[in-house]
C-alpha cells in the first residue's frame, strides 16, 4: 500500500518541513543515486503497462527532455505485473521530494479501465518528475500535462505527495482511462497522512482555487456518470473508495498532531517514529525515508532504512555522495526475472532471452540489506512484543549519536564546497554515508545473530503455520 506523512515548518522543531514514508511492495528494493544526464535530440522513453500487468496495457513511448536532474531513488522490481524497474520515491537537485502511495478507485472506474491502455504508469509519473521538476507544484503540473497529452495507465488508482521547502501536494489519479486527477496543497500548519492516499472535500463551486488543482473533467465526467450532482464535492466519494480517511491514517495523524503541539514540536526522532512504529510498518514495507526539506543552502541528503525501519536504523545519503555502498544495490533477492539467469557466460545465448545476470557480481559478493533486515525482522516476530521494544531501543539510541555526528560532517561539507572543492566535499559525503549504512547493517547482522541464539537456546526455531506480526492499524 505504502505510506507517505507531510509535516509543515510551522510543526518542525527545525524550522523545515518533512517527508517520510517507505514503499509498501512485495520485492526487493534497492538504492540508487541517478546522475544528471543530457539526452540527445529525439530521445524517447518507453512508459506504460504490458499485456500481463493485473490491469493490462500497450507500452508506449513519450519524449524525454534535454537534461533529467540528479536523484536519489528507490527502485523495486515488481507490483500488480508494472514492469520493472519501478520507481518509488526520492529527492532531486532542486529540492523536491516524492513519495508514491496506492490510492484506490471506485469500482465502476477499474472496471471501465481499457484493456488497451496507454500512457505513464504510477511509477512513471514519480520518476519523470524527479527528473524534471524544480518544485512540487511544478511537479503537478508535469504529470498533469503529461496525462494529458499521453494517458495514464493505471493499476486501479493511485496517488503521491510531491513536496518542497514551501509546501506540498497530494495528487490522486483515478482508474477508468479518463486522465482524472485532483491535487490539494499542504502549506506550512498541515500535517497529512496517507495510507492510502486521500483527498475530501474539493471547492468545485469557484472553478479554481489556490490549494487545489484537477483535471479539466473532473466535474463534468462525475456530473455524466450520475455520480455527482452539486454541492459538496468529496473526492474520495465520487470517485475513491469512499471510506475516507482510513483508521491507521487518522491514528499517525493524530499522534503527529499531539506531538507538534509539545514546546518542541516535531524533529528528526519523531519522523523516525512515525516511520517505523510497528502499528503501521511490518514485512510489506520495502524500506523507509525521512528527508528534510529545508531552503538553507547546503549537501541535499535524507535519511534511509533499506526495509521498514522497524527492523532496519536509518543512516543518512547524500545527493552529492558518488554512489552506495554495494550491501544496498539490486541484490537478486526477490528480484522478478532473475531465477532463470546465472553469474556465468557459458550459458549467454546470442539473440535469445537473457539468461546472464545484470546484477554485478561484486553486488552479489556482498551482504544484501534487504536480506539481512527481513531476517531481523522475521526473528523479532517469532520473538514477540518485548523483542520489538528491545531492537527499537537499540536502533534509537544509535541514531540519536547519529544525527550529532551527520550535523557536524554536513558542515564540515559545506565549508568544503565554500573554500570551492566540491570534489572533497562529495568524497566526504560518500564516506560518511557508507560507513553509517554499513554501521547500521552490522548492528542488524548482530541483532538477528543474538536473537537467533536466544531463539534456539530452547531447541529450535518456532514454527507456526501462519505468519506473525506485530499489532497493526490498517
Amino acid at each position: 500500500m505504502s505510506y507517505g506523512i507531510y509535516i509543515g515548518k510551522n510543526h518542525s522543531a527545525t524550522g523545515h518541513a518533512w517527508l517520510g514514508g517507505y514503499g509498501d511492495e512485495p520485492s526487493s528494493h534497492w538504492l540508487e543515486i541517478v546522475p544528471e544526464t543530457a539526452h540527445r535530440a529525439g530521445a524517447m522513453i518507453e512508459v506504460g503497462v504490458g499485456a500481463q500487468a493485473d490491469l493490462p496495457g500497450v507500452r508506449s513511448e513519450v519524449p524525454q527532455v534535454a537534461r533529467t536532474l540528479r536523484h536519489i531513488r528507490v527502485s523495486y522490481s515488481y507490483y500488480m505485473g508494472v514492469p520493472a524497474p519501478i520507481t518509488n520515491g526520492g529527492l532531486n537537485a532542486r529540492g523536491v521530494a516524492v513519495r508514491d502511495i496506492w490510492s484506490t478507485s471506485r469500482r465502476e472506474l477499474v472496471e471501465m479501465t481499457p484493456k488497451d491502455q496507454r500512457g505513464l504508469n504510477y511509477s512513471d509519473l514519480a520518476r519523470v518528475a524527479m527528473e524534471r521538476a524544480s518544485s512540487a507544484r511544478q511537479a503537478v503540473e508535469i504529470c498533469a500535462d503529461l496525462i494529458a497529452r499521453y494517458g495514464e495507465a493505471s493499476y486501479g488508482g493511485n496517488s503521491h505527495i510531491f513536496a518542497d521547502a514551501d509546501e506540498a501536494w497530494v495528487v490522486i489519479q483515478f482508474a477508468g482511462g479518463q486522465g482524472l486527477w485532483v491535487a490539494e496543497r499542504l502549506g506550512a500548519d498541515s500535517i497529512r497522512a496517507s495510507r492510502p492516499g486521500y483527498v475530501l472535500e474539493v471547492p468545485v463551486a469557484a472553478g479554481s482555487h489556490p490549494d487545489f488543482m484537477w483535471s479539466p473533467n473532473f466535474v463534468s465526467f462525475a456530473r455524466d456518470m450520475g455520480w455527482y450532482q452539486d454541492g459538496v464535492f468529496d473526492a474520495n466519494q465520487v470517485y475513491g473508495d469512499g471510506k475516507g480517511r482510513w483508521a491507521g491514517v487518522g491514528w499517525i495523524e493524530t499522534q503527529m498532531v499531539e506531538r507538534a503541539a509539545r514546546p518542541e514540536k516535531i524533529g528528526l526522532a519523531d519522523m523516525f517514529w512515525a516511520v517505523r512504529c510497528s502499528q503501521l510498518t511490518g514485512d510489506t514495507a520495502g524500506y523507509g525515508q525521512v528527508v528534510p526539506l529545508s531552503a538553507e543552502a547546503g549537501p541535499l541528503m535524507l535519511w534511509h532504512a533499506p526495509v521498514g525501519a522497524v527492523a532496519s536504523p536509518f543512516a543518512p545519503v547524500f545527493l552529492d555522495q558518488t554512489d552506495v555502498p554495494p550491501e544496498f544495490a539490486q541484490h537478486r533477492y526477490l528480484t522478478v526475472g532473475e531465477s532463470h539467469r546465472f553469474m556465468d557466460m557459458r550459458k549467454a545465448v546470442t539473440g535469445g532471452i537473457e539468461t546472464v545476470s545484470g546484477v554485478p557480481q561484486s553486488v552479489e559478493a556482498s551482504r544484501s540489506a534487504v536480506y539481512e533486515c527481513k531476517r531481523l525482522m522475521y526473528l523479532m516476530q517469532l520473538s514477540g512484543e518485548a523483542t520489538l521494544a528491545r531492537v527499537t531501543a537499540s536502533f534509537v539510541a544509535r541514531e540519536g549519536l547519529l544525527a550529532g555526528r551527520v550535523a557536524t560532517m554536513v558542515k564540515s561539507a559545506k565549508m568544503l564546497i565554500t573554500a570551492g572543492d566540491a570534489g572533497a566535499a562529495a568524497t566526504l559525503l560518500t564516506y560518511v554515508s557508507t560507513t553509517e549504512l554499513c554501521a547500521g547493517l552490522d548492528l542488524v547482522i548482530g541483532l538477528a545473530t543474538g536473537l537467533e541464539a536466544e531463539l534456539r537456546a530452547g531447541g529450535s526455531l518456532p514454527y507456526h503455520k501462519t505468519p506473525q506480526g506485530f499489532t497493526q492499524i490498517w
